[in-house]
């Protein structure tokens, strides 16, 4: 039986959830800036037609944003994560299996679907339903292999006859895309990869797939060959349908403002300490290395610059936020000095063990606190209800080094007293 996948992308997909409680600016150039709001890090296609690159820094293009009325939004963060997780909930009531690739990307599994219903037919059909369910229009690729699956939703996207749907299933037509797609297009190419390739002659997606692999593997990599492999209709990557456990957990922002008091960093450690151990609860695991990290701006030249990371291995591993800040704050009190100017720190997690998988060391008393599990799920469960907020107290009451987000929109999906009103 001949593989399917299709690849389904949000389009623009920052910009649209911004967009989606905003119907004013339905067709208004609409940009997301990054922490800080330093720089546009996402564009409708309003934006896209302006010419605007994306990671432009915000301050250069000031003359634009006003001569074109462009809306700028702060990130919000927990807007994007609900709207994707109600797209995702959609895509896995279509298919077997999904592999969700990013937070607006996901790759379904519809090997033996043609037996049932045509397979553009249904890429229409999912796209139908996630547009009207949500309000995010989206694009889908589909073909034999991942790899094809990512070229055909890149056609659908740029291509507005397609209607965002492209079945890439028939050979000729995967040879008639892969001839006029630049070989930087393909999925896993990179940069350095594309200039080499180039210098080889092979300039298009199709000059890649008629490459001789083996010659390709001794020269590249086996990753690739297998791309060679995969535009030729070969599947070589399967779903990921668990991800992989992360190697380590690192949690850190550019301040709003320099930061050169002790006690304003101090809290900043604490709420970074505090949202790496959360998510290391999310990963089911237990952590033993512990690192924090401060350090001022490398690009004023004019003032003293200071960084000093530094790590600590705690007696047992552990997923207990209280521990946790209590390593971090004795190794922020190590590497704090007076006189600078500090514009980021971060926590870092590794070293990360099974519950219940680990050697305890036999000479040390088990310093494991009295229903920390019990504790820490509690914490956990009120804060993801979005009906209260517990924290600890050093991590401060009125932070004033929270990063700066002048232009955040509304929670609109995941806050009571936001909801969208209509009037």
């Amino acid at each position: 039986m001949q593989t399917a996948f299709a690849l389904v992308d949000c389009n623009n997909f920052y910009a649209s959830c911004e967009k989606l409680f905003r119907p004013d600016l339905k067709y208004a150039p609409v940009a997301v800036l990054s922490n800080n709001d330093g720089c546009i890090v996402a564009r409708s296609k309003e934006v896209k037609a302006l010419g605007i690159k994306m990671g432009v820094p915000m301050f250069q293009v000031q003359d634009e944003i006003r001569k074109h009325g462009i809306v700028c939004f702060s990130s919000n963060y927990a807007l994007y994560a609900d709207m994707s997780n109600r797209v995702m909930t959609i895509l896995e009531e279509e298919a077997p299996r999904l592999e969700v690739y990013s937070i607006d990307e996901a790759f379904m599994d519809l090997t033996g679907i043609d037996h049932v219903t045509d397979l553009l037919a249904f890429g229409k059909q999912v796209k139908a339903k996630v547009d009207k369910w949500t309000g995010i229009t989206v694009g889908v690729g589909i073909a034999p292999t991942k790899t094809l699956a990512k070229l055909a939703n890149h056609a659908a996207k740029k291509y507005p006859a397609t209607g965002s749907v492209v079945d890439l299933m028939d050979p000729d037509r995967q040879k008639r895309l892969l001839a006029i797609v630049d070989v930087s297009d393909v999925w896993g190419v990179g940069r350095r990869t594309t200039a080499k390739l180039k210098a080889r002659g092979i300039q298009t997606a199709l000059d890649l797939a008629n490459a001789d692999p083996k010659s390709i593997r001794s020269e590249f990599s086996v990753v690739l060959e297998r791309t060679i492999r995969e535009l030729n209709g070969v599947s070589c990557l399967d779903l990921e349908l668990v991800r992989p456990t992360k190697q380590q957990i690192i949690c850190s922002r550019s301040f709003g403002h320099k930061v050169t008091d002790k006690r304003e960093l101090r809290e900043a450690i604490a709420k970074y300490t505090t949202r790496a151990a959360e998510k290391l609860r999310g990963e089911k695991r237990l952590c033993r290395v512990v690192s924090v990290f401060i350090r001022t701006s490398p690009f004023i030249s004019n003032e003293p610059q200071y960084s000093k990371t530094l790590s600590a291995e705690l007696p047992s591993p552990t997923d207990d936020t209280r521990d946790l800040l209590e390593v971090a704050d004795v190794l922020f009190t190590r590497i704090w000095r007076d006189g600078f100017r500090y514009m980021k720190a971060g926590v870092m997690l590794a070293d990360f063990y099974e519950h219940d998988a680990f050697q305890q060391d036999l000479f040390r008393a088990d310093s494991t606190k009295p229903n920390a599990n019990a504790l820490m799920s509690v914490v956990d469960k009120i804060n993801h209800s979005g009906l209260g907020n517990v924290f600890f107290a050093s991590q401060g009451v009125s932070p004033q080094w929270a990063m700066k987000r002048e232009h955040l929109s509304p929670a609109y999906t995941t806050r009571w007293d936001e909801l969208p009103k209509v009037w």
